[in-house]
């Protein structure tokens, strides 16, 4: 295989430009230009995967290279699928024939690079999908030292960050017995390097102290609440005051009136 780094930092490169939801995607046109079993390679990997039909194409029916909606006729009993543009531009072309493979494309996500990270250094993949921070979770990973969660940050370019830590992902990819792979040597480095833990994964007293905090809050919006029905609409039942406060969802904050009830008087 001739360069095999070359097509995947393009791929990396652009998913890191890309919006983080739709990813980047990669035509035949391009695709076909790639070393020979590239593209089964970033397959197998789960870096590329096939997309949705494109509906315009690059039309390659005069020097003019128009982009022009597909028609595509399906796959029928024994005829393959056929695809074709309708030129409007000359009158001397009209229906151009269209390769079909030309209107395949394959899509890569912030989502694929991740499950690809996890793969190679079979860590748990986190079951947080969103983006905290802009980090990407990936999983826990184990250095000789400490433990730390890896994310993923793309900023134009992909970086792996544990703790405050970071590397560029291309560094740290290797092509070794026909598929990549992450070196776990560097990984395991930028993991141990970290002189604290990430703070968000690392439990505090300081963060407990927080949560009680929260916690005394809502019951005092609760209790201000309770008082202030009660003024304007008093005989009432200590169960119906709660359930007017369990009514406004910001204020009971996912608690049940049962529990408001407990905790509205002061």
């Amino acid at each position: 295989m001739t360069n095999p780094d070359s097509p995947l930092q393009i791929v990396l490169e652009r998913v890191g430009s890309a919006d983080p939801v739709k990813g980047a995607f990669f035509f035949w046109d391009e695709v076909n230009s790639w070393p020979e079993d590239m593209l089964a390679l970033l397959k197998e990997n789960g870096l590329l995967k096939q997309a949705q039909r494109m509906n315009t194409i690059m039309c390659d029916g005069c020097e003019e290279s128009c982009n022009m909606p597909v028609v595509i006729y399906p796959a029928q009993d024994n005829r393959p699928a056929r695809a074709f543009v309708e030129c409007d531009k000359r009158d001397d072309i009209g229906r151009v024939r269209v390769n079909v493979d030309r209107i395949t494309q394959w899509r890569c996500t912030i989502d694929a690079v991740c499950g690809f990270i996890a793969s190679s250094l079979v860590l748990r993949r986190s079951d947080n999908k969103i983006a905290v921070a802009d980090l990407w979770e990936i999983g826990l990973a184990k250095g000789l030292k400490r433990s730390q969660m890896l994310c993923l940050q793309a900023s134009g370019a992909l970086v792996l960050v544990a703790g405050g830590n970071t590397l560029p992902l291309i560094d740290l990819i290797e092509y070794r017995d026909g598929a990549y792979s992450l070196d776990r040597f560097l990984v395991r480095q930028l993991v141990d390097a970290a002189t604290t833990a990430d703070n968000r994964y690392t439990p505090s007293n300081a963060k407990r102290e927080v949560r009680k905090q929260d916690t005394q809050d809502r019951y005092k919006a609760w209790q201000k609440e309770y008082r202030r029905l009660i003024k304007i609409s008093p005989n009432y039942s200590d169960v119906w005051y709660s359930q007017q406060i369990a009514k406004n969802k910001t204020m009971a904050n996912g608690r049940s009136a049962d529990t408001i009830k407990k905790h509205m008087k002061s």
